[in-house]
């Protein structure tokens, strides 16, 4: 069973290669979606797939990658959106 979730997550995430490593591990987990800069300086992205591969890619955000902060992750469990296909995408 696949679902839907949507991650921002705050604190020293651009400029640090965050949606690079994002796309990396989202690819790793064979999950479908995107990850984005927002303006205001967080990270968000939507990711669909296996729960399981879902909470493994929830507790790498709450790290990211090596020159990253990570202050919070909130996670939103959404309608699960069949329109996200692999390959995960950096936009």
């Amino acid at each position: 069973m696949s679902e839907t979730r949507y991650f921002r997550v705050t604190g020293t995430v651009q400029g640090v290669g965050f949606r690079a490593a994002t796309q990396d591990k989202a690819r790793e987990l064979s999950l479908a979606g995107w990850v984005a800069n927002r303006p205001d300086g967080d990270v968000e992205l939507a990711a669909r797939g296996p729960v399981s591969a879902l909470d493994a890619l929830a507790q790498w955000l709450g790290h990211g990658p090596a020159n990253a902060t990570v202050r919070e992750v909130a996670e939103t469990a959404v309608a699960d959106d069949e329109t996200l296909k692999p390959p995960f995408t950096v936009r």
